[in-house]
């Protein structure tokens, strides 16, 4: 039954688009997991992620039997290494079942011979007491000979109860360690293992679906929803993509700002087989991606008016505004039907301002700021918050898909700038703790390296925290998120709080710090520079 639960996950059509199949294993889901309405569905864990889902039934295939035509149809590096992740759990689970049965042949001669012990022991006794029934028949007569029939019957049953003493007992739950390789055998599982549905499909749908397309995308689509109530909830949807295997879209994209960000995003468009136009205040940065494959925009307004969706990725508000309002700008491009998506991390009434003059000339607009670090952004690995037009959101999935990890559509605009904005308070004022910590150990004496050490063997371990320790520790504050534009999203942050009249006081020190930083001039240095700020 172990080998039945590994599965193919299809996701036929979901709501970033289609997606090929991934590899995964039914296991038990998290005991604080309520399993979702309506169709019937497992819970799934998907090899070579740390993705899961509930899938439903009817979007899942047998892994054995599919195993062969998948690997032909999915090229992808991710999707093989997820597939040699599949072979080298079955051979771990062979390893486990071959011990098991050595085990159980070694128990089982054990209890036959045992048993055959048993067997020769109680013919003994058996022997014994009719020799000893000969001699009282002449000694005492018939009725003591009865007596000693009896205990010699209750001797005899002795070795065989010892025998059943050493039998092993019955199956019963499996140790701690292979708890995930086994199923609890509902009836459902047994109809879908054995009737019609068994070598058919069966997919991802957890409170989140899951959708297998690109490789390391492990896609989190937020779908809103609306309560009777009239207010927004969002529901969180798991779908994991495999770069390798993303099938780009058919439509042109454009793509404006080439900065540490914008870099990363316009490289692995261009990996994943998107047509791609690109445009930079400094022209230069466009040479790389020219010979990577790219086309040149002279203009903003070119690369809209040429492009079926235009993205856009710069450093603050004022540049986000004067891209698409100013000469040559976005807006003078736009037509109906033209797609606009700022990437660039700005306040809501910012987005909203942009959003509307876009709308007004026909056009669609989604604002998705991302989330990350120039690494993740080379990686492919930045997490992506969206919000505005929905149709547009799934009309991205391919792109979203090479440049990230996991996306959110957070429903109207605005609220994926309000988002961002909260995330990166969060991390700039933990980047300001990390360096004030590591300076007060620095002048009590204490060793910073063994509070580093202290703190990733904790519950603040993270590779954000051993990063930036990292960069404090060998002086190396080489820009990964400029300290300007952390000291940006903090202002700006604060006065979202003043704007809803909302206390962000740890903010607003972490800001005073990233200032003095600034002061030092550190604004062109990595967020880690705050450091500097404790130290002069």
């Amino acid at each position: 039954f172990g080998c039945q639960r590994l599965i193919f996950s299809f996701s036929l059509r979901g709501k970033l688009g289609r997606y090929p199949p991934w590899p995964g294993k039914i296991v038990n889901p998290p005991k604080d997991l309520k399993k979702p309405r309506g169709k019937k569905c497992f819970f799934v864990k998907f090899f070579g992620t740390e993705d899961h889902a509930w899938i439903k039934v009817e979007q899942l295939k047998p892994y054995h039997l599919h195993k062969e035509e998948m690997i032909k149809i999915n090229k992808g590096k991710r999707f093989q290494q997820a597939v040699d992740a599949v072979e080298e759990f079955l051979r771990k689970a062979k390893g486990k079942d071959q011990a098991s049965s050595h085990n159980s042949t070694e128990e089982k001669n054990r209890r036959n011979s045992s048993e055959e012990r048993g067997k020769q022991s109680a013919g003994e006794e058996k022997r014994k007491a009719v020799l000893s029934e000969g001699k009282l028949k002449k000694a005492t007569g018939e009725g003591k000979k009865r007596v000693s029939s009896v205990s010699s019957d209750r001797g005899s049953k002795s070795p065989l109860k010892r025998a059943q003493d050493q039998s092993p007992r019955k199956r019963g739950r499996p140790p701690k360690d292979e708890k995930d390789l086994t199923i609890p055998e509902s009836s459902t599982v047994k109809k879908v293992m054995t009737g019609t549905v068994a070598g058919f499909k069966w997919p991802p749908s957890v409170g989140e679906p899951v959708k297998d397309s690109d490789p390391h995308f492990h896609h989190f689509l937020l779908s809103q929803t609306e309560k009777e109530t009239g207010s927004t909830s969002i529901q969180a949807a798991d779908s994991t993509a495999v770069n390798g295997s993303i099938t780009p879209t058919d439509k042109k994209i454009g793509f404006l700002g080439l900065g540490l960000m914008g870099s990363g995003i316009v490289s692995n468009l261009l990996k994943m087989g998107h047509t791609v136009t690109v445009w930079n205040r400094t022209a230069e940065k466009c040479d790389l991606f020219i010979q990577e494959g790219a086309r040149l925009g002279r203009t903003p307004a070119e690369v809209v008016s040429t492009c079926d969706i235009t993205f856009a990725c710069v450093s603050d508000p004022k540049a986000a505004k004067d891209l698409v309002l100013g000469p040559s700008g976005v807006l003078q491009g736009i037509r109906p039907g033209k797609c606009y998506v700022d990437m660039s991390t700005v306040d809501a009434d910012t987005v909203t301002e942009l959003a509307q003059v876009i709308v007004s000339r026909g056009g669609r607009f989604l604002e998705a700021p991302v989330s990350g670090n120039q690494q993740l952004s080379n990686d492919g690995m930045l997490v992506i918050l969206a919000a505005g037009d929905r149709g547009l959101y799934e009309d991205c999935s391919s792109c979203f898909q090479a440049m990230g990890k996991t996306s959110f559509f957070l429903g109207e605009v605005g609220n994926a700038a309000k988002m961002m904005l909260i995330v990166n308070m969060v991390q700039g004022s933990f980047m300001a703790t990390i360096a004030e910590g590591l300076t007060l150990a620095q002048v009590t004496g204490q060793s910073q390296q063994t509070l580093l050490d202290i703190l990733n063997q904790g519950q603040l371990a993270s590779i954000f925290l051993d990063q930036k320790c990292q960069n404090i520790l060998q002086g190396n504050f080489k820009p990964d998120f400029y300290l300007k534009y952390i000291q940006k999203d903090l202002r700006l942050a604060i006065a979202l709080g003043d704007s809803v009249n909302h206390p962000t006081p740890m903010a607003a020190a972490a800001n005073e710090v990233y200032k003095r930083a600034k002061a030092l001039d550190q604004s062109d240095n990595d967020m880690s520079a705050v450091y500097r700020a404790y130290i002069h």
